[in-house]
C-alpha cells in the first residue's frame, strides 16, 4: 500500500493534470517554469520535477543540485580533499547545454568499479 500522504499526493497530481497540467503544456516551457508549474503541486519536490525534466521530457539541460548521487559522483571525480559546498554547480557549468547528459555520466560513474 501507499500512505495517505502519498495517496492525497497523487489525488494532488491527478486534480491538476484535470486542470489542465500535461506533458504537452509543460513542454512549451523553459526549464524554471516547468519546474516551477510541477512544484506547485503539493507532494512533487524540486527533485522530482528536474527528473520529470530529464527523464520524462528528455531535456538536454538539466543540473539536479540536490541529487544526492550527482554530488557523490562530483565529489568522487572532481575534489582531493574538502570540496566546495557548491562543487556540482562550479563543475556543471561549462557543461551547459548538455548537463542531463553529463548527469547521466556521473550517475554511471558510481556504478563503476573502482
Amino acid at each position: 500500500g501507499l500512505s495517505s500522504s502519498k495517496i492525497t499526493y497523487i489525488r494532488n497530481l491527478a486534480e491538476a493534470i484535470e486542470n489542465g497540467l500535461s506533458k504537452r503544456s509543460l513542454q512549451g516551457m523553459d526549464n524554471a517554469d516547468a519546474i516551477a508549474c510541477l512544484t506547485a503541486v503539493k507532494g512533487i519536490g524540486p527533485w522530482t520535477a528536474e527528473m520529470y525534466l530529464i527523464f520524462g521530457l528528455k531535456r538536454m539541460d538539466v543540473l539536479s543540485l540536490g541529487d544526492a548521487g550527482l554530488q557523490r559522483a562530483a565529489r568522487t571525480l572532481y575534489s582531493n580533499g574538502r570540496p566546495p559546498k557548491d562543487l556540482l554547480l562550479q563543475i556543471g557549468e561549462p557543461w551547459r547545454p548538455y548537463r542531463s547528459v553529463a548527469s547521466w555520466f556521473l550517475w554511471q560513474s558510481l556504478s563503476n568499479k573502482k
